[in-house]
Order: structure tokens, then C-alpha cells, then sequence
């Protein structure tokens, strides 16, 4: 797998839908970044559940440097999952998956979008509150390895013309290219 140090010059990335031939990376993504990660068969599992779930994995070049998922639930998007590789990480590789979300969900009628992060996770809620998420509460004890809090988070007005132009600001602020693959048959 090419390091991240070794790439000079703007970044190309592919925002792809997860297939099951990516699960071995993004296993090993998730193995990396998370206490309590997510097994293969719960990933398996997950990908089988189209008409209401959208997972993508990033990939620079043929590897997978991070995935994310989107769960549908009426006109909300839940974000389930997004992890970076930490070899990837400052890249702007995370802001490319949720961008990648936000949109999906647009486009399967989400007018809403939620997600919990850790309260330590400070970094994330930076980039969430950049997508227009605002804190509107705590779970208490969420994360059942360590017992820490979650910070819920909604992002509203998706569907509207306002938050588009927030999203087409935050990717004009990407170096490199970045090319998405929505779902197929969803």
C-alpha cells in the first residue's frame, strides 16, 4: 500500500460504493481507529441492506484509505460509520466520504442528517460543524468500550439550496480531484 507521505501533488481520490471485495481493508481501517471495531460479517451484513443503507470506501490509486456509511431512516440520514486510514489522515479524506454522505442522502430525500461522536473526538466535531452539524444533546455512557458520552449532532435543510452551496464551498476547498460513484439499483 502507497503512504500517504509518498504522494506529491494533488490527490486524486475515487469515492466508490463498498463492495465485498474492499472488506479486508476496511477491516483492517477499522481494526486501526476503533476499541471495539466492527466485524467483517457485521460489514457483510450491512452492505446487504441497499435499499436503506450507502457505504462508500476512498481509494487513492487501488487502495482503500477510508470508508463511510449512511443510513436511511424516512427523510433522515444517519451517519453510521466514517473512519480514515491513520496513514491518510489529513488529507482531506474524511471531508471527501462526507461529502460523499451528505449528497447520497440528499438524493435518496434526506432533509436531515444526524450522527454521534465521541465527546474526546474533537477534531471530528470540527469537520461535522464545517458540514453545518450543531450539538442538540448527549448520550450518556453510548460507547459501551469505554463508556464515554456521545455528542449528537443534526445537520437541517439538506435538501435545500443553501446547504448545497455549503457543500460546494467545502469541496472548492479541496486540493486534487475527487470523483464520486453513487449507488447503482439502490
Amino acid at each position: 500500500m502507497a503512504a500517504a507521505r509518498e504522494i506529491i501533488g494533488p490527490l486524486a481520490v475515487q469515492i466508490v460504493p463498498m463492495r465485498r471485495r474492499h472488506l479486508r481493508s476496511v477491516v483492517r481501517i477499522e481494526a486501526q481507529v476503533y476499541p471495539r471495531p466492527w466485524s467483517h460479517s457485521l460489514f457483510v451484513s450491512e452492505l446487504a441492506l441497499r435499499s436503506s443503507r450507502a457505504y462508500f470506501v476512498a481509494k487513492v490509486g487501488r487502495d482503500v484509505v477510508g470508508y463511510a456509511g449512511l443510513m436511511m431512516s424516512m427523510t433522515d440520514g444517519h451517519v453510521t460509520t466514517i473512519a480514515v486510514d491513520p496513514a491518510w489522515h489529513r488529507h482531506h479524506i474524511g471531508t471527501r466520504l462526507l461529502l460523499g454522505l451528505a449528497r447520497e442522502g440528499v438524493a435518496r430525500g434526506a432533509s436531515a442528517l444526524t450522527l454521534e461522536v465521541r465527546l474526546s473526538n474533537h477534531g471530528a466535531q470540527e469537520m461535522y460543524k464545517r458540514f453545518g452539524f450543531t450539538a442538540v444533546g448527549v448520550r450518556k455512557g453510548y460507547y459501551g468500550d469505554t463508556g464515554e458520552d456521545a455528542l449528537v449532532m443534526w445537520a437541517y435543510e439538506t435538501d435545500r439550496a443553501p446547504y448545497q452551496r455549503l457543500l460546494a464551498g467545502l469541496e472548492g476547498r479541496i486540493d486534487g480531484t475527487t470523483v464520486y460513484e453513487r449507488p447503482k439499483g439502490w
